[in-house]
C-alpha cells in the first residue's frame, strides 16, 4: 500500500496472467456477455479473427488488480478509467497489466496512471489512463 505522499511520478507495478478458456467462460457468466466471439468456437471461426477471443473488459480488468493490490494498493478507490482496445486477446495469451504514475493531482490528492496491457509478444492490447484516490494511511 502506498499513500499519495509515498508515490512518485514514474512509480509502476504490474500483474500477469495467462487467459484460459475457463477465465473467459466465467467472465461471460458473471457479466452476461455471451457474445459468440467469446464463447462459440464454430461461430467465432467464421468471424474476423477466425477463433474465439477474450472479452476486452476481461483484459482491462487486470488493471484494477494492479491498482487495488499493488500500486497504490489495498484501500485505493478507482475514480475513472479510459480504455482503448488495440488488439485481440486469444485463449492462451499471457497478459501483463502495468500501471505507471504520470501525474499527481495535488488539489484532491489523487493520482493519474498510464495503464497498459500487453501480451506475451509485447504487443499492446489495451491502453488508457486511470485516476485513483490512494489510501490515506
Amino acid at each position: 500500500m502506498a499513500t499519495y505522499d509515498q508515490i512518485s511520478l514514474g512509480d509502476s507495478a504490474s500483474f500477469s496472467k495467462t487467459i484460459s478458456e475457463t477465465d473467459v467462460y466465467l467472465f461471460a457468466g458473471i457479466t452476461g456477455d455471451l457474445n459468440p466471439a467469446h464463447v462459440d468456437a464454430v461461430a467465432a471461426s467464421k468471424g474476423m479473427f477466425q477463433q474465439r477471443i477474450a472479452h476486452g473488459m476481461l483484459s482491462g480488468s487486470f488493471i484494477s488488480t494492479v491498482l487495488a493490490m499493488q500500486l497504490p494498493g489495498p484501500g485505493s478507490i478507482y475514480v475513472s478509467q479510459t480504455l482503448n482496445f488495440r488488439a485481440p486477446v486469444f485463449f492462451g495469451d499471457t497478459l501483463t497489466a502495468r500501471v505507471e504514475a504520470i501525474e499527481k493531482l495535488e488539489q484532491r490528492r489523487w493520482i493519474k496512471f498510464r495503464t497498459t496491457v500487453t501480451n506475451q509478444h509485447g504487443k499492446v492490447v489495451v491502453e488508457g489512463e486511470a485516476v485513483v484516490i490512494p489510501p490515506q494511511a
